[in-house]
Parts: C-alpha cells; sequence; structure tokens
C-alpha cells in the first residue's frame, strides 16, 4: 500500500481542504463496498476509524501491536491488520470486514463452518481467524492443514479452539470445491 505524499497545509477554507492534522477530518474510505465517511486525525489507525468513528464493532482490537491478528481485515483482497494501517494510509483502496464478508443472509462458507464445528469459544479471536481463513479458502480451496496453519501462524487464540478452526476451515474448503464443481458442470 503506499503512502500519500506530504503536502503543505491548506491555508484555505477547512471545509474543502484536503490536508490532514492536527485537527480531525472527514475522511472517506470504501468499506465493504459502501463510501462511509467519518472523522478521523492524522494518528488514527484502520481499527479505530471502524470501531469507534464508524461504530463498526465486529474487528476486534486486541494487542494493538500487530502481533495477534484480531484486527485483521482485507485491504484490496489482501489480509492486513488494522492496527497496524493509518487510516488515511486506506484511502483509495478496497475494505472488508468481518461485517461485509456474508452475501445478504449468506453466510461465507467459513462462517458457517466456523458455527458448525465450534470453533469458537470467547470468540474475541474469531472475526480475524475467519477473515484470514475465508481468504485462504476463496484463494486455495485446495488447501490443507499445513496452508490453515500457515494462514492463522500469526493469530492468538487464547481459549486454544485451533483444532476446531482448522477442521472448519477444511469442511468450508471442500464445500467450495463442491460448489465449484457443480458450477463447472
Amino acid at each position: 500500500m503506499s503512502v500519500a505524499p506530504h503536502r503543505p497545509p491548506d491555508r484555505g477554507n477547512a471545509a474543502t481542504s484536503h490536508s490532514f492534522g492536527p485537527e480531525p477530518r472527514p475522511l472517506s474510505l470504501l468499506i465493504n463496498g459502501e463510501v462511509r465517511t467519518a472523522l478521523a486525525d492524522p494518528a488514527t489507525t484502520l481499527v479505530e476509524f471502524l470501531r469507534d468513528a464508524l461504530g463498526m464493532t465486529g474487528t476486534k482490537i486486541g494487542c494493538d501491536r500487530g502481533a495477534c491478528s484480531a484486527c485483521t481485515v482485507w485491504i484490496d483482497g489482501e489480509v492486513a491488520a488494522s492496527c497496524m494501517t493509518l487510516a488515511l494510509d486506506a484511502r483509495d483502496h478496497s475494505i472488508t470486514t468481518i461485517e461485509g464478508l456474508a452475501r445478504g443472509d449468506q453466510l461465507h462458507p467459513v462462517q458457517r463452518a466456523f458455527i458448525e464445528h465450534d470453533a469458537l469459544q470467547c470468540g474475541f479471536c474469531t472475526p480475524g481467524m475467519v477473515m484470514s481463513c475465508a481468504h485462504l479458502v476463496n484463494n486455495n480451496p485446495e488447501c490443507t492443514l499445513d496452508d490453515i496453519q500457515a494462514a492463522i501462524s500469526g493469530h492468538l487464540c487464547r481459549c486454544g479452539t485451533y483444532p476446531n478452526i482448522f477442521k472448519a476451515t477444511l469442511a468450508a474448503a471442500a464445500e467450495m470445491r463442491a460448489a465449484g464443481s457443480e458450477e463447472s458442470k
């Protein structure tokens, strides 16, 4: 993700200014296919913008240092730690959160499998786990246990539900393979 070039402060009308700081300014981001606007200052992280400014509390703040992956979202379809991404740097990118993973009332296969395989306990790590596992099966429905372990290697589940997370993700991948073979007929 590229960083926006530094611009000198705009001394003109604050309502039309595109520079940021130190006071909060309106920031518009494409989130789950919809442009969302709220106030942000230059130090606001993407997870803070999602949770505090927009009230989208599905993405969790765990360590706030990029070490636990509870805050995982997709930026332009790639897995990213939203606590390590400034909201300003997410401009001109497409962000997908746990709230945007389902298609209306139809859960993503990984979301369904997490429920069916009891792959959550306290639920704190779950949104980040689901986002990483969904990214994996979307891109590799032939994934193996080793692939899943690699995909969630940066995630911390304090409850230790890893075996059920593995089972759920393998089941979701099998469902996606079956759906893919049905579509090819």
